[in-house]
C-alpha cells in the first residue's frame, strides 16, 4: 500500500470513529409533566386523545417522551405542591388540566412553558393578559365558561319552561366560579329565575346533596364544569353525578 493511501485510510478511519459514536447515542428524552386535579380514570378519554396527539406528532411515550403524571385526587390544595415536584424534576414542558391546576403551576415557574390542556375562562381568572396576547409562558385551550354557562340557563329554561327554582352545582374551591356565578345570576334575572347554589368538593359529598336536593324540591338542575363533577358523570358506583339526577327526579315525583 502506497503511502498516501495508507495516511487517507488513518484518517477515514480516525474521522468515521467518534462519528459513529455520535451517531449511536441516544436522542434526548423529553420529560412532560402532567398536573391532574383528578385521577387519572376520571380523564380517561381525553388522556387517550392527549397520547393519540403526541403520536400524531412523531412523540411515542417510552420512546422519546417521558411523562411525570401528578394527581391531586380532586384536593386542589395538592396542586400547588405538585406543581413545584414537577418542576425541580426539570420537565421540558407542564401540562394542565383544569383552571386550579393552571394556577398552581403558573405560580410554580415564570419560565417552564405551561399548555393548558382545558381552562375556564383564563382571562376572567387572571391566568393570561388576553387571548389575542397572553404573554408569560401559558399557552392552551380556554373556554368561555361564563357565557356557556349563562347559555345553559337559557337553553334550560327553553326545554323546561315550567322550572322556577335552579339548583347550582359547585366546587368552592375552584377559582373559575366567580364569573360563572355573575354570568348565570345575569341571566338567570332575565329568565326571572331563582338559583340555589349547591357546593361539593367531592363525590363523597354527592350523596348529601342528593338528600338535601329532595328536601328544596329545586325544578332543575346545573352542573359547572369542574373537573370533579366531569370525571363522575359517567361513574357507575355511588356517590355519582347519576345520583343527583335520580335525587332531580324523586323531588319532582314528591312536589307532584
Amino acid at each position: 500500500m502506497r503511502r498516501r493511501d495508507l495516511i487517507m485510510l488513518l484518517g477515514a478511519a480516525a474521522t468515521a470513529g467518534p462519528l459513529a459514536a455520535h451517531a449511536q447515542q441516544p436522542a434526548k428524552i423529553a420529560r412532560i409533566g402532567f398536573l391532574g386535579a383528578t385521577t387519572a380514570a376520571g380523564i380517561e378519554s381525553r388522556l387517550e386523545r392527549f397520547r393519540a396527539g403526541l403520536r400524531d406528532l412523531g412523540h411515542v411515550e417510552g420512546e422519546n417522551i417521558f411523562i411525570d403524571f401528578r394527581w391531586a385526587e380532586g384536593k386542589y390544595a395538592r396542586l400547588a405542591q405538585f406543581a413545584a415536584e414537577l418542576i425541580r424534576l426539570k420537565v421540558d414542558v407542564l401540562v394542565t388540566c383544569g383552571t386550579p391546576g393552571t394556577l398552581a403551576a403558573k405560580q410554580a415557574t415564570t419560565t417552564v412553558p405551561i399548555v393548558m390542556a382545558v381552562s375556564g375562562d383564563a382571562v376572567a381568572t387572571g391566568i393570561v393578559a388576553s387571548l389575542a396576547r397572553p404573554g408569560g409562558n401559558v399557552t392552551g385551550s380556554s373556554f368561555f365558561s361564563p357565557e356557556l354557562t349563562a347559555k345553559r340557563l337559557e337553553l334550560l329554561n327553553d326545554a323546561v319552561p315550567f322550572a322556577s327554582r335552579v339548583a347550582i352545582l359547585l366546587n368552592p374551591d375552584n377559582p373559575v366560579n366567580a364569573p360563572l356565578v355573575q354570568a348565570m345570576g345575569r341571566a338567570a334575572k332575565s329568565l326571572k329565575l331563582e338559583l340555589q347554589p349547591f357546593e361539593a368538593r367531592s363525590p363523597n359529598e354527592f350523596d348529601r346533596m342528593a338528600s338535601t336536593l329532595v328536601k328544596t324540591r329545586v325544578d332543575a338542575l346545573t352542573v359547572t364544569d369542574d373537573t370533579i363533577f366531569v370525571g363522575n358523570v359517567k361513574r357507575r358506583s355511588r356517590p355519582s353525578i347519576g345520583s343527583l339526577r335520580s335525587a332531580l327526579l324523586t323531588s319532582h315525583k314528591l312536589a307532584g
